[in-house]
């Protein structure tokens, strides 16, 4: 029944360009006004260094109940070579188009439509919403929101992150550590170049250094045959430096990430990792998340797992914010419409099937 709805909404929220290089404000400010209006308490929660701001809102009172979390950003078009109106929701047969139809607008969609259906039918139970920004180039919005979840929004008995998954239940993901590498050499001229340090020999050294612990994280690293690859790994995806071909590179950066299982820590594979290099390299954080790895046997989630189509718990290759919520001992799943091989591509798009299935699933998890 609420199919219409949920479909009217997406065309709005599709129509706001939250590329996460943008600010996010005139969905923030429409999405807390729609809840005011259907009845929510909601807090409000500005970037400390952007402009850009999350939402945590909460329908009833006490602990317990379901918390619905979402990110507000979409990742770019330039580049892409779409066939419709990225901003602008296309339906095309049983699919919808538009950026965010699938990572991750169709979700919020499905929960702003029940949102709005408690004005008549309240749920028995307290139901917040969370939604965040800038999930999409690396998890930055929700660690500024994430110590304020539980004193607004009290503790939840179930979280569930809408992330695409084909409504499966995602009860785990590996977490990623991001950094930038300065490789510090001495300028001097090339014909003279045995004199001065290579800054781009170091970052070569660098990159031996990455490839051989991926070497030993396959081989000798912890294992979970749930995942694509097995392992936790290593991987450079961009190096700079250099200015002229007769001149010994002073600096050179390279960008490289680390994604891991629960079972290991990032810091463990970065400190094998600086072991073994030279004097002149500076490693620095740029980002992180947390890994998900959560017992499906907790009554919460079996809850949730008996109303879905297929209630076998899978694990997921991409990273979510589930970590985060996981980590304030919250039971956290990651369950939402559509599949992530739609996102992120040009003419991205969602099956109808999809969020009329996560419309139900939501109803009939808030009202027991």
């Amino acid at each position: 029944m609420m199919q219409p709805r949920v479909e009217e909404l997406l065309a709005r929220l599709v129509a706001f360009p939250t590329v996460s290089a943008s600010s996010n404000l005139a969905l923030i400010d429409w999405v807390q006004e729609f809840l005011q209006d259907a009845g929510f308490c909601v807090t409000r929660i500005d970037a400390q260094d952007a402009p850009k701001a999350g939402l945590l809102a909460k329908f009833g009172a006490g602990d317990g109940g379901t918390l619905l979390s979402a990110h507000s950003d979409v990742v770019p078009t330039e580049g892409q070579d779409w066939s419709v109106d990225p901003f602008a929701l296309t339906p095309r047969g049983d699919r919808l188009h538009g950026r965010g139809t699938t990572d991750m607008k169709g979700f919020v969609a499905c929960v702003l439509a029940l949102a709005e259906s408690f004005r008549e039918t309240p749920p028995a139970r307290p139901v917040s919403i969370a939604l965040s920004w800038d999930e999409e180039v690396g998890c930055r919005g929700i660690p500024q929101m994430i110590d304020h979840v539980i004193p607004v929004l009290g503790k939840p008995d179930l979280c569930v992150v809408g992330e695409p998954t084909l409504m499966r239940l995602a009860v785990g993901h590996k977490g990623k550590a991001s950094y930038r590498a300065t490789c510090h050499g001495e300028p001097g001229h090339s014909a003279m170049a045995p004199r001065f340090i290579n800054a781009l020999h170091l970052a070569a050294d660098l990159i031996t250094a990455l490839r051989r612990e991926q070497t030993r994280l396959l081989a000798e690293g912890a294992q979970d045959g749930a995942y694509d690859i097995p392992s936790s790994t290593v991987h450079a995806g961009k190096m700079r430096g250099g200015v002229a071909l007769n001149i010994v590179p002073e600096l050179a950066e390279v960008d490289f990430e680390i994604r891991h299982l629960a079972a290991e820590q990032p810091q463990d594979i970065l400190e094998r990792i600086r072991s073994v290099l030279p004097e002149g390299v500076d490693i620095a954080q740029v980002s992180a998340y947390p890994g998900l790895d959560s017992d499906p046997a907790l009554p919460a989630i079996r809850r949730l797992a008996a109303l879905l189509p297929d209630p076998t718990p899978i694990k997921v290759s991409y990273g979510t914010e589930a970590g985060f919520f996981a980590a304030q001992k919250i039971p956290t799943v990651v369950c939402g419409p559509g599949t992530m091989n739609d996102g992120h591509q040009p003419d991205e798009s969602i099956a109808r099937d999809q969020l009329g299935l996560c419309s139900d699933v939501l109803n009939r998890l808030v009202r027991g």
